[in-house]
């Protein structure tokens, strides 16, 4: 997709990125790259109340919007190659489409690495969907969103729902997914030199920490792009142009696509991976509305600010 391209705000963005990884060496923490991360992106620039839940036993935080409906909810599963990122790191991105929603979302803190290896991640995932599930709210009222690790979390829980025999919410959308552990997608090598972080040797180093020495990087719960698509809801997909994982979300699309699910598939010329994350970025706003119209309009939300 194109949109008002502005080259100093992206470069902007990837100094940002550049600074984080540059204070780390082999010998920082993982802790210490936790904090990093969520120090980075602290704060939130949108009016919403936060206030912090334990979903079934998951730490998580409700993130709700002035005047949002008390039936519908987002489920929120935040990015960061499931070893670092949190709540905290997500809040302002979280914040920003729930107010263009119009809908209260629940973001939770699963599990990470390399303390908590697949598929710890994956069932805190389905017990914040069956929390929310007791809380009374319907699967048609439910819908689910995630960024890089966490729009991989979105399709391994459906698709672990759907295996259950459990109701699948009644949408998903997903930003720069990371579908495919095993690296396999032809971006890795086209936009090497376009992508100024996420490289092949990168993404496979934290596909052996979430997954163990020995586990199985073609396993299809833990990387949806080889599973059966077969059943799931609308989905909506966004990703960069820019980005090495950008087969990742099209590849996603054609095979979701050919097992008959509703797909749109966005793709935003020279923009990085999750681009949303930065609202200083003309096209991170655009789809953020994007996003926002297309939930609001399978949860059947009026308002919100997408809308105005």
């Amino acid at each position: 997709m194109n949109g008002a391209a502005n080259d100093s705000e992206v470069d902007r963005a990837i100094e940002r990125l550049r600074a984080i990884y540059r204070n780390w060496t082999r010998d920082t923490s993982v802790a210490q790259m936790r904090s990093d991360w969520d120090a980075a992106f602290a704060g939130c620039s949108v009016p919403v109340s936060c206030r912090h839940v334990s979903a079934g036993g998951v730490d998580g935080e409700w993130i709700v919007p002035a005047d949002a409906p008390h039936d519908k909810a987002i489920l929120y599963f935040h990015g960061g190659g499931f070893r670092i990122g949190s709540v905290a790191s997500h809040r302002d991105l979280i914040a920003r489409m729930a107010e263009a929603s119009g809908c209260r979302v629940l973001a939770i803190n699963y599990r990470l690495a390399p303390e908590h290896r697949f598929p710890a991640a994956l069932d805190d995932a389905l017990t914040a969907y069956g929390y929310l599930r007791d809380q009374g709210l319907r699967p048609a009222d439910i819908a689910f969103v995630g960024d890089s690790a966490g729009g991989n979390l979105v399709l391994a829980a459906m698709l672990a729902a759907r295996d259950r025999g459990e109701p699948l919410p009644v949408a998903a959308a997903v930003m720069s997914p990371w579908t495919d552990l095993a690296a396999n997608g032809a971006s890795y090598d086209s936009r090497a030199k376009a992508d100024p972080i996420h490289q092949r040797a990168m993404i496979l180093a934290l596909a052996k920490n979430y997954l163990g020495k020995d586990g199985n990087p073609c396993d299809p719960r833990a990387s949806p792009l080889y599973a059966d698509l077969a059943g799931l809801p609308p989905l909506l997909v966004q990703a960069g142009d820019r980005e090495t994982v950008r087969d990742d979300a099209t590849e996603l699309a054609t095979k979701a696509k050919a097992a008959g699910v509703e797909v749109e598939l966005q793709i935003w010329d020279d923009m990085i991976h999750v681009f949303q994350m930065f609202p200083e970025i003309p096209q991170a706003r655009e789809a953020i509305v994007g996003l926002a119209n297309f939930l609001r309009g399978h949860l059947h939300i009026e308002g919100g600010s997408a809308s105005q």
